[in-house]
């Protein structure tokens, strides 16, 4: 393929990015030993969904669209951190609160739609995300890419998110992992809650000192 040298490039760059701690990292490690394999993986999922919507904003010019109308940017960094900090207020509220183990027999797989859409909102609220897949395009895109290389580009995207944070995902619902959740769960989620409303304040100010 004329272009491999380029997909190459584009796939070392958003591994590295995807593998990085962020808020997806924290949703989907909190989904998995709190509830379910099956739901962990679904949050995974609506994470690779996330990846490849803006992927596919990446492939479209979305950059360009945020440089020609900082407004939008802007707007989108406010309303991002503000939900990223919801989340976070949420897990810090429910850290005193017991536990339903939904991964036991009956119960297996009962909000894994919840959990692929609260993935997939997780990814999409972190504006962030779409400046790295815009500004890793322009760096690595061929300058006239055919239609197919660019559907290939944005399934490989959806495998690359989908595949990190299944990894994880099966890592964490492990019997070890959730019996060290559940013992020190009130912990954990103080920890988890204050880095998501840490991370979505942080968004939000940026805005303001932009």
């Amino acid at each position: 393929m004329q272009n491999l040298p380029a997909l190459l490039g584009l796939v070392a760059a958003l591994s590295a990015g995807v593998v990085s701690p962020g808020p997806s990292f924290v949703i989907v490690a909190r989904t998995a030993v709190a509830t379910s394999r099956e739901d962990g993986v679904a949050a995974a999922l609506g994470m690779g969904g996330g990846g490849m919507l803006f992927a596919t904003a990446a492939v479209l010019g979305l950059n360009a669209l945020l440089l020609a109308v900082p407004v939008v940017y802007l707007a989108l960094k406010v309303a991002g951190g503000l939900y990223l900090a919801y989340l976070g207020l949420r897990i810090w509220k429910s850290a005193h609160s017991p536990l339903a183990m939904v991964g036991m027999a009956t119960g297996a797989g009962k909000n894994t739609r919840k959990s692929l859409l609260l993935g997939f909102s997780t990814q999409i609220s972190n504006p962030k995300t779409a400046i790295v897949y815009a500004s890793v395009f322009a760096a690595f895109l061929p300058s006239n890419p055919s239609l197919t290389f660019n559907l290939i580009l944005v399934a490989i995207v959806f495998m690359i998110e989908t595949s990190w944070y299944s990894l994880v995902a099966l890592a964490l619902a492990s019997e070890r992992p959730r019996n060290a959740y559940l013992r020190y769960k009130a912990w954990l989620d103080r920890v988890a809650g204050g880095v998501m409303m840490a991370l979505g304040l942080e968004l939000v100010s940026s805005a303001y000192r932009a």
